[in-house]
């Protein structure tokens, strides 16, 4: 079986919504597998000081409309108000639960602890859990489930356990 067959077999899975596929042709038995949908990696959140934000956009991929500004402003207000920023630590598709069905991993107001998952980022078919760095209270969420979120965009801010 050569590298062609697979990708063939790979796109038939895609195309088909396929989660799993055993084939077996001249002897030769593949069974394929896409990852669960229980996270793959851990990333932890960098604290605001330390998550650098590019800024900068390729040709191939550029920035969507919604990110003109509006969450970076939010959460420049939001370190104003002394709120703990979580970033994200890589581009992908931003989730606030676990499912469609699921209820969110958490909503604003919500206490949170340190090592807690806010949410879920995809980043190329892989589901990465993003913990909070801090204990404290969600005072802000700055992107909405579905969006695409880019490396250092502000995900959540976080009022820390005894500031007011």
């Amino acid at each position: 079986m050569d590298l062609a067959e697979v990708e063939r077999l790979l796109a038939f899975m895609e195309k088909n919504g396929l989660e799993e596929f055993e084939y077996e042709s001249d002897g030769v038995r593949v069974r394929l597998k896409k990852p669960s949908t229980h996270t793959q990696a851990v990333f932890r959140a960098l604290p605001a000081h330390e998550a650098p934000s590019t800024g900068t956009h390729s040709a191939a991929h550029p920035a969507p409309a919604a990110h003109s500004g509006g969450s970076h402003e939010l959460a420049a207000a939001a370190a104003a108000e002394n709120l703990h920023i979580i970033k994200s630590p890589i581009v992908g598709t931003y989730y606030s639960s676990a499912s469609p069905e699921a209820d969110p991993f958490v909503k604003t107001g919500a206490k949170v602890d340190s090592g807690q998952v806010l949410c879920i980022i995809e980043a190329m078919k892989l589901m990465n859990e993003i913990e909070a760095d801090v204990a404290g209270e969600v005072v802000q969420i700055f992107v909405e489930n579905g969006q695409p979120v880019e490396y250092g965009e502000p995900l959540f801010g976080i009022r820390p356990l005894g500031k007011k």
